[in-house]
């Protein structure tokens, strides 16, 4: 397997209907379809859409990730996504649960952790470091969204999906999330970052069983970063 795959494929949730994008639901299902025909479709994970606005999908086929913000049935449905508020969550299968402490996330019952890496705030380095190391303990599946535009981490302080997927990868997870542009090399063979190599066999096992996906209102944005890093040809 390219290592570049077992790393990146599917890794993007398509959240187009959402800030900073926000677009309309026309808009962002043109975007997606134009993802979706794109040669780097492969990395396009799911179209992110709120529970609220379903209907307004018709009969697109497409694999969808609902954030729940109203009741929500449809075969199309992958995952749900949710902000605890306390208790119980009435949600079974893959839900990815916001803001619940990781000790009380019920992975027997298809619970996930899910962390917010920009909009209304974006989180330290110590404290993604400490979600993506609470998760890996506890084996937990997570998904991370919003501020995740960027493959390196900027100098206003968001964070770089790649330093994301480094620290998840390799550990050291302040050292990877604080790494600089140009740190890590991804090729067809291995992951590389400081001394260290991962292969795709261990790639993939770690998308498998710790990160699940991103979500990002951009699809064409990160995969241009990849192109001038030239890890996408």
């Amino acid at each position: 397997m390219d290592a570049r795959r077992a790393l990146l494929q599917r890794l993007i949730d398509h959240a187009a209907l959402f800030p900073p994008a926000s677009m309309t639901m026309p808009e962002a299902l043109a975007e997606d379809r134009r993802a979706r025909e794109s040669e780097h479709a492969w990395l396009l994970g799911r179209f992110v859409v709120p529970a609220s606005k379903l209907a307004e999908l018709g009969d697109e086929e497409r694999a969808l990730s609902v954030v729940a913000d109203a009741g929500a049935s449809d075969p199309r449905i992958a995952a749900i996504e949710v902000r605890w508020a306390g208790g119980d969550l009435r949600y079974v299968g893959e839900v990815y649960v916001e803001d619940m402490p990781l000790d009380r996330i019920n992975a027997a019952a298809g619970h996930r952790a899910k962390v917010r890496c920009g909009g209304e705030r974006i989180p330290s380095v110590e404290e993604l470091a400490t979600f993506i190391r609470g998760c890996r303990d506890r084996n937990l599946v997570f998904k991370a969204t919003a501020g995740l535009h960027h493959a390196y981490s900027t100098a206003a302080g968001e964070h770089g999906f790649l330093n994301l997927l480094a620290a998840a990868v390799f550990g050291d997870e302040e050292e990877a999330l604080r790494a600089e542009t140009g740190s890590f090399e991804l090729d067809e063979h291995s992951f590389r970052w400081n001394g260290r190599e991962a292969g795709a066999e261990e790639l993939a096992r770690v998308r498998r069983d710790l990160v699940h996906s991103i979500g990002s209102c951009s699809f064409f944005e990160p995969v241009e970063e990849l192109r001038v890093l030239e890890i996408l040809a």
